[in-house]
């Protein structure tokens, strides 16, 4: 039924609780899982442009890295983990991944908000909920930095 699970993060530690499901998900039906960092480079963009913005951009491509890392760390040998990073809008570039890479599933998170922060901030699961074409499952996270035994807290991500 799913070939090719698309699992976007963020490198937090509520990463961990996707991934169970991510790879409960994959292994039931023999699938690999694509592991997708997006560089939200956008929420720069109304930033007067200096030279140390290219240093950001190159810190936040690490960062991804680490988190893309931690996917291959976390998820059973046994399961082909397939890593991409991709540069725009969290959304729009989940949504495009899927479409382009033939993924079948979403697996992510939701923080959860409500009320005014999420009018104010939006959430990046509901818009791709909206818009994907596939189906999406949205994994609640609430673990805090300090549940993760030490080996398996990203670098790199504050706690």
């Amino acid at each position: 039924m799913y070939d090719r699970i698309l699992v976007p993060t963020d490198g937090s530690a509520g990463s961990r609780d996707i991934l169970t499901h991510a790879e409960a998900l994959a292994t039931a039906h023999d699938s690999e899982i694509h592991a997708l960092y997006v560089v939200d480079i956008g929420r720069f963009s109304t930033l007067p442009h200096e030279p140390t913005w290219e240093g950001v951009t190159d810190s936040l491509h690490r960062e991804g890295e680490m988190a893309l890392d931690m996917v291959e760390r976390l998820v059973a040998d046994d399961v082909t983990v397939t890593r991409a990073t991709a540069e725009g809008s969290p959304s729009r570039e989940i949504v495009e991944y899927a479409n382009q890479h033939g993924c079948d599933l979403i697996v992510m998170g939701t923080h959860g908000r409500g009320g005014i922060d999420r009018l104010l901030l939006g959430s990046v699961a509901e818009r791709v909920v909206r818009s994907a074409h596939v189906p999406v499952v949205t994994v609640p996270v609430e673990t805090a930095m300090q549940d993760l035994p030490e080996d398996e807290q990203p670098a790199g991500v504050p706690q």
